[in-house]
C-alpha cells in the first residue's frame, strides 16, 4: 500500500467511527506509525510526528463549529505538512542554475522540466552540458532544450566542465541559465572537487541536488552531503508519481540543512511543480487540489483556444471536440481525479475513461467538417455513422455513444444558458478569475 492509500485508509477509521474519543486516537496513531514506517519514512520522525499528533489531538481544545473527527483530521494534516519541510516560493527573474546529482537521478530531464517551468512564465532560458563524464550527455541534453523550447550550449567532446561554464556565460545572456553537471554512481572526492571548480566558475545563484523519490529517507543523507560540498539552495525531486518512498524522500530532506524547492511528478514537461508541503499532504490525504486543477484547466483551455464567450456561442461537435482536447491535455486522468479529491477511484476505471476519451477524439476526426458542425445528419442516415466507425476503427454503437454523450452535454448547455439566476451564483463562487473552469464540460458518463 502507497504512502496516500495508507494515509487516506487510516483516516478513514475515524471520520468512520461513531465515536471518536482517546481509545479512537491512540488507534489512529498506531496506524499512521505503521504506514509511515512502512513507506520508508524514518523511525524517529515517526515517533515524534505521533506523539505530536496524540498531545494536540487530545488536549487542544477544538474551534468553534468544528467537530471532533475535524479537529482529529486537521491535526493529523498540520503535523505531516511540517514533516515534509516548508513550502517553496521560487524567483522569477533573472539567475543562474547548477543542478547536481548522482546517475539515475532524472537530472537531464529536470534540467527540461525546469527550463518548461521558466519558458511558461515568460523568461528566456538557455540550457549548458558541462556533463563531460557520461557518453551521449551533450546529445541528450541538446534534444531535452529542443523540446524545452530553450537555448543550447555545449563544447562536444571538451573534458575541462569549468571551461565549458566559462564558455557559456560568454555566448549567452539569456534570463536564466541552468547547467548539467556530471553525476557519479556514488559520492566521492573526485565529484566534490569537480563541483566546487563549476561552482566557483559559475557562481550560481540556485544550486539543486535532483534525487530520485524511491531512494527514500537515504535522500536526507544525500542532500547533507552535497549540501556540505558546495551548500545547496534546494532539492528537486523526481519519480514522486506514485512512488511510496516519497513521503520518505521529503521528509528525510527536511530534517537537513537543504529543502524541497520541486517535485517531478510524470513523464512530460508539465509534469513539473513548486514544492508545497501543505497542497502535497493534502493529496496524499486525498483533498481536493483546487489550485492546480484551476491551474491545469486554465492552461488547457487557454491553449484549445476555448474563451470565456464559448458559453454564448453554439454548441457543435467542434466545440464539443476541443473541450475533449483540453481534457487530454490536463493530463493522465488519475492526476486529475486526485486533484479533484477522488485519489481512490479504480484503475480499470480511469483506464476504461481515458480509452474512451481516445475514441471519441478518433470518431470526430473521421467526421467531415460539415458532421461536426450540423451533428443531427448523423440521425438521418445510417451510413454515415457506419463510415465513421470504419475511417475510426471503432463500432458503431460507440459513434451512437459518442452522439448521445454530446446530446446530453448540449441539453446540459442549453438549460445553464436559460438558468440566468444559477450562471450568475456560479459565476459568483468562481469569481470570475477563471472563466476557462465556467467553460469546460466533463460529459456524463466520460468518468
Amino acid at each position: 500500500m502507497d504512502l496516500g492509500s495508507g494515509l487516506r485508509a487510516a483516516l478513514a477509521k475515524i471520520t468512520g467511527a461513531a465515536v471518536v474519543d482517546e481509545a479512537a486516537v491512540k488507534s489512529l496513531v498506531r496506524e499512521l506509525q505503521r504506514v509511515l514506517i512502512s513507506n520508508d519514512v524514518n523511525v524517529k520522525l515517526v515517533f515524534e510526528i505521533s506523539k505530536n499528533i496524540e498531545k494536540r489531538a487530545l488536549d487542544t481544545k477544538q474551534l468553534a463549529g468544528v467537530s471532533v473527527k475535524e479537529h482529529v483530521v486537521k491535526v493529523v494534516y498540520d503535523e505531516l505538512s511540517a514533516l515534509m519541510g516548508e513550502s517553496h516560493k521560487p524567483r522569477l527573474d533573472r539567475q543562474k542554475i547548477l543542478l547536481l546529482g548522482l546517475y539515475g537521478s532524472g537530472k537531464t530531464t529536470t534540467c527540461g522540466k525546469l527550463a518548461y517551468f521558466f519558458k511558461t512564465r515568460g523568461l528566456s532560458v538557455a540550457l549548458v552540458c558541462a556533463d563531460t563524464d557520461r557518453p551521449a550527455a551533450y546529445e541528450q541534453l541538446e534534444q531535452t532544450a529542443k523540446k524545452a523550447g530553450a537555448k543550447f550550449f555545449g563544447i562536444k567532446g571538451e573534458k575541462d566542465p569549468e571551461k565549458i561554464v566559462r564558455e557559456s556565460m560568454k555566448a549567452h545572456a539569456e534570463d536564466v541559465i541552468i547547467v548539467d553537471s556530471s553525476g557519479r554512481s556514488g559520492f566521492d572526492q573526485s565529484l566534490v572537487e569537480e563541483l566546487k571548480r563549476i561552482n566557483s566558475a559559475f557562481a550560481p545563484d540556485e544550486k539543486y541536488l535532483v534525487i530520485n523519490a524511491d531512494i527514500g529517507q537515504v535522500a536526507g543523507g544525500q542532500a547533507q552531503e552535497f549540501h556540505d560540498a558546495v551548500g545547496l539552495t534546494g532539492v528537486i525531486v523526481t519519480k514522486l508519481d506514485g512512488s511510496g518512498k516519497g513521503g520518505g524522500a521529503l521528509s528525510a530532506i527536511a530534517k537537513t540543512n537543504a529543502k524541497a524547492a520541486f517535485i517531478g511528478t510524470g513523464e512530460k514537461m508539465e509534469d513539473f511543480e513548486v514544492f508545497e508541503a501543505p497542497r502535497f499532504v493534502g493529496r496524499l490525504l486525498g483533498f481536493p487540489d483546487l489550485k492546480s486543477l484551476l491551474e491545469k484547466v486554465e492552461k488547457a483551455a487557454k491553449e484549445e483556444n476555448i474563451t470565456p464567450q464559448a458559453l454564448d456561442e453554439e454548441f457543435t461537435i467542434m466545440s464539443f471536440y476541443q473541450q475533449l482536447k483540453a481534457v487530454k491535455k490536463m493530463g493522465p486522468l488519475k492526476g486529475v481525479f486526485s486533484m479533484m479529491g477522488f485519489a481512490d477511484v479504480p484503475q480499470d476505471m480511469v483506464e476504461q475513461s481515458e480509452g474512451k476519451l481516445k475514441k471519441f477524439e478518433s470518431i470526430i476526426n473521421s467526421m467531415t467538417s460539415k458532421e461536426r458542425k450540423e451533428p443531427g445528419l448523423l440521425r438521418k442516415g445510417k451510413g454515415r455513422i457506419e463510415r465513421i466507425a470504419k475511417g475510426s476503427g471503432t463500432d458503431p454503437d460507440e459513434v451512437r455513444e459518442l452522439l448521445s454523450q454530446f446530446e446530453k452535454v448540449e441539453k446540459m448547455i442549453g438549460s445553464f444558458k436559460k438558468n440566468r439566476g444559477l450562471r450568475r451564483r456560479l459565476e459568483k463562487m468562481m469569481g470570475g478569475a477563471n472563466p476557462a473552469l465556467k467553460n469546460m464540460q466533463m460529459p456524463p458518463g466520460m468518468v
